[in-house]
């Protein structure tokens, strides 16, 4: 896939853990894990949004476009 979920490197950045971000968040581990090993197919805005509240960030910072060749 062209997209790449920078979360992984957003959560070292803030010295912050998966477990963590998930109860800030309300999601379970296991959701968030697949949206970090970028196994995720969709991601809600909603979550998105509750994300980049917790990291401070935006949603460029967590995702990526790389394209494929």
């Amino acid at each position: 896939m062209a997209i790449r979920v920078k979360l992984d490197d957003l959560l070292h950045e803030r010295r912050m853990t998966l477990t963590e971000l998930a109860e800030r968040v309300g999601l379970t581990l296991a959701n968030l894990s697949i949206l970090k090993t970028g196994k995720a197919r969709a991601i809600r805005f909603s979550t998105l949004e509750a994300i980049c509240r917790e990291l401070q960030c935006q949603p460029g910072d967590l995702l990526g476009y790389e394209e494929q060749l």
